[in-house]
């Protein structure tokens, strides 16, 4: 007799999808198959049952100029919970002068009150010849992936050609991984510097400072370095056509290179940015076109896009209040409640996605790169019971108010969506049940990688 046993629902793996039985021992999935018998049992007939999503990519708490987003790790990961994602990797917070480890544990402080389990990627903030050493020693507290950038120079946050090049053989050298936000900085500094005269004030001039080929540019630097270095190089919210082709070529060039994208960049073009609430839009990447957008369905369909994230980077209205520029907003969308029922609707049930492939992309790619698998990212024997039962058949309308992130704007705002989560199970506990979240503060788990 197990603890629990969910009954009746189409299991979908990466291989495969049928109707059986999981049962639960404590935190751990012990046995799957037909007629289990559970001290307790939860009734999944019609429903699917996945793999809990792993968020790789969100910025609960994150402090930017005079702000912080508004979701800390309590409600973010509550608003995760009810979207059923059941691990969520977060960045530590570089600052110059301090180490990276020294980042780790302020942030392992902040996210002691998440209801779910999470790790971090290191944020590298100006790269020296001591940061070798600081590698290692996050690597040995549990962060085997640390992000650049290659723009954001007036912030100090840009890494250059040469930071990059030493930073990658570090890093290719201790079997890391090195997480790149992929924009040129230098495009972005001469566009805007030639704008025409109240182009400023136009919150759709983002898109022209940070074209795609200003992505492309940069997504090609990289891969030249991570094809020299052998490094395990990974591009975060690839936001463009021209950006998937440079990826393939840096593969092509021997690269070891991977890459995500996230629900903004696969449903949103720059004409958000036209409307009244278009300052509300400011992210980076920029918003791109239709055309973009279906490439990069295409691209997770096929493989070329490794999985998906969000990005999630929340600010309420009055935080993205319009200050008369493009360019003095912050920058972040929400999403980490939506982005698997917007994946199901707008990808399974249109077509572009099949029920195994979405598996794929929203927890075991993920789980595999980030040394999570196979604790996480499966429904395996052993694995631990991080599942997500959901309905395929509810429709909702996405609306800002009912949904649990701390805003009050949503950039899928009325957006009908086909498929919902019903209850989402991590480490064998219900943390969300029928519209309730159940986890209690604090229940989370730090994994070391």
């Amino acid at each position: 007799m197990y603890d629990l046993v969910i009954r009746g629902g189409t299991v979908v793996c990466s291989d495969g999808a049928r109707v059986l039985d999981i049962a639960v021992q404590g935190e751990r999935i012990t046995a799957i198959g037909e007629c289990l018998r559970g001290t307790e049992s939860i009734d999944a007939s019609g429903k699917l049952v996945f793999p809990g999503v792993i968020d790789p990519h969100v910025h609960f708490a994150l402090s930017v100029g005079n702000t912080v987003s508004s979701d800390d790790f309590y409600s973010g990961t509550a608003a995760a919970a009810a979207g059923g994602v059941t691990t969520v990797i977060d960045f530590t917070t570089g600052r110059e002068g301090r180490t990276i480890p020294e980042d780790i544990n302020a942030r392992l402080e902040d996210a002691k009150p998440s209801i779910i389990d999470y790790a971090f990627h290191g944020e590298v903030i100006g790269w020296r010849p001591e940061r070798a050493e600081e590698i290692s020693r996050a690597m040995a507290m549990g962060v085997n992936s640390f992000k650049f950038f290659t723009a954001y120079g007036a912030s100090g946050r840009m890494s250059g050609t040469g930071a990059l090049l030493h930073a990658f053989r570090v890093i290719a050298e201790k079997d890391g991984i090195a997480l790149v936000h992929a924009e040129d900085e230098s495009m972005i500094e001469f566009l805007s510097s030639v704008l025409p005269a109240g182009a400023a004030e136009k919150m759709e001039t983002t898109a022209l400072v940070r074209p795609d080929l200003c992505e492309a540019s940069a997504v090609n630097s990289v891969g030249l370095l991570a094809a020299e270095t052998g490094v395990r190089c990974h591009i975060v919210h690839l936001s463009s056509a021209m950006g998937v082709k440079e990826a393939i070529r840096a593969r092509n060039r021997g690269a070891l290179l991977t890459a995500e994208t996230c629900p903004q960049y696969l449903l949103l073009t720059s004409q958000a940015y036209r409307g009244p609430s278009g300052h509300l839009f400011s992210a980076a990447p920029s918003l791109r076109t239709a055309e973009d957008n279906n490439a990069l369905w295409k691209a997770l369909g096929d493989g070329t896009v490794d999985f998906a994230a969000t990005d999630h980077c929340p600010y309420t209205s009055a935080q993205k209040e319009w200050k008369g520029r493009f360019d003095a907003l912050p920058g972040g969308l929400p999403g980490v409640e939506t982005l698997l029922p917007l994946l199901y609707s707008e990808g399974v049930h249109k077509g572009k996605l099949s029920l195994q492939g979405l598996v794929r992309i929203t927890s075991e790619r993920a789980a595999k790169l980030y040394g999570l698998y196979p604790r996480k990212g499966c429904i395996l024997p052993g694995s631990d019971a991080d599942l997500v039962i959901f309905d395929p058949n509810e429709t909702w309308i996405v609306r800002a108010g009912a949904l649990r992130m701390n805003v009050d704007f949503s950039p899928f705002e009325n957006l009908q969506v086909r498929g919902k989560v019903w209850k989402t199970l991590s480490r064998g506990e219900l943390v969300f049940s029928e519209d309730r979240v159940l986890g209690n503060r604090g229940r989370g788990v730090f994994l070391g990688r």
